[in-house]
């Protein structure tokens, strides 16, 4: 009697070359995006002279300009296919960047901030509900969903390390610089798009853009992941916010802020694969969401903690980068997961709307934070609690999660 043959393992799949491409977007966008941002707040504070509540209010509006309205550029991609979302998209960034580059007014800057915010609004649903889509083909042709995820959240990252270093050079003349050169990275994009993306992805279903959306609000257990990831999209928000409050405490100046950054990026470019390796042979969906969350508020504790012994300089620049750290780790953790999750969610044909709405529900959350988080901070507070009160929200977000 003879065995039979051990079949060899099966090769690991390969990406399509569209889910490279829109992985590559992913790259783009970043580096002309996050040239600009960082910047912003000591921009709006210093140079146009706002309160801190109003810049918490004009970061939060920005927020909720792009993921509060993701969920309109999600239905829109449902009805028209990515191509038409995702070109409108971009040039409206361009013009947005431009404009806010020339804005020396409150009215002006909002109006900027809030194209800037719904350009984003348009591609990125677009490019995210479709990379999702496709990391579910992926995973029938033997690949893993969550690989795919952790390679798009690598992509963005590897763009937001780049990014602000190419516009801390840039300031070095002014923040209009700044803008003009975001604006041209998308002129780029669009040219590139324009001759690469395809005009129809084969298995992508066109609906109407009514209905869905009463099937989508009685869905309890999508309603709790928006929650939750909203919670996380605040506290990760504060990297604009109140990371850039402690920096310009502890050492007097911002300089050190585009290193942090660089260093959460170079974190996740690499260790977010590892990670996700690591997760996905260890725990749940919904176990890697509370891990995450828990770091985060971690992350928070640990500045609240240092925060009595007033420590500057060089000393003082360690809690943000614990914190940084502990933020980049509970990220690695959330984002990919939460994405990953929305297809096991979402309606047939209508993944667009429910990864816009994913956003959308945050992006709210975030809108209503920011301007309670900018108050904290300029309300002359005991140093820690600002903090401590930052910690409890990821933490309290564990409840939301939902069982799969």
């Amino acid at each position: 009697m003879t065995s039979a043959p051990v079949a060899p393992p099966r090769p690991a799949a390969r990406l399509s070359p569209l889910l490279r491409l829109l992985i590559l977007t992913q790259l783009a966008f970043n580096i002309g995006f996050f040239a600009v941002l960082p910047f912003l707040s000591a921009h709006l504070g210093q140079s146009v002279g706002m309160a801190g509540w109003l810049v918490g209010f004009v970061l939060g509006l920005r927020t909720f300009s792009q993921q509060g309205l993701f969920v309109v550029g999600g239905a829109l991609s449902d009805r028209y296919g990515i191509r038409p979302v995702v070109l409108a998209g971009c040039v409206l960034r361009i013009a947005g960047f431009a404009w806010l580059g020339y804005a020396e007014r409150t009215a002006a800057v909002i109006g900027a901030v809030l194209l800037i915010g719904f350009a984003a609004a348009l591609f990125s649903p677009a490019v995210e509900s479709e990379v999702a889509r496709q990391a579910v083909v992926h995973e029938e042709s033997g690949g893993q969903r969550t690989r795919v995820l952790a390679l798009f959240t690598v992509a963005g990252q590897a763009g937001a390390f780049v990014g602000p270093l190419l516009g801390a050079l840039l300031l070095a003349v002014d923040f209009r610089a700044v803008c003009l050169a975001g604006a041209g990275i998308f002129v780029l994009v669009l040219a590139g798009h324009a001759w690469m993306l395809p005009q129809r992805i084969p298995g992508r279903q066109r609906v109407r853009l009514k209905g869905g959306w009463g099937t989508l609000i009685r869905n309890h257990r999508f309603l709790a992941l928006c929650c939750a990831y909203g919670a996380y999209l605040l506290a990760y928000n504060q990297l604009y916010l109140a990371l850039p409050d402690e920096v310009e405490r502890a050492t007097g100046s911002q300089s050190a802020l585009a290193w942090l950054f660089a260093l959460s990026s170079l974190l996740v470019v690499t260790a977010q694969l590892p990670v996700t390796r690591w997760v996905g042979s260890r725990l749940s969906l919904r176990r890697s969401m509370v891990a995450g969350l828990l770091l985060i508020g971690t992350g928070f504790a640990v500045v609240a903690v240092s925060r009595p012994a007033d420590w500057t300089g060089t000393a003082g620049l360690v809690p943000s980068a614990g914190f940084v750290v502990l933020l980049t780790f509970g990220q690695m953790l959330v984002a990919p997961v939460a994405r990953a999750w929305v297809p096991d969610l979402a309606e047939e044909g209508r993944l667009g709307l429910y990864t816009g709405a994913l956003s959308s529900v945050s992006g709210l959350i975030v809108l209503l934070g920011s301007s309670v988080t900018g108050s904290l901070l300029d309300g002359g507070l005991p140093a820690a609690l600002p903090w401590l009160l930052l910690a409890a929200v990821p933490v309290a977000a564990v409840g939301l999660v939902p069982r799969r």
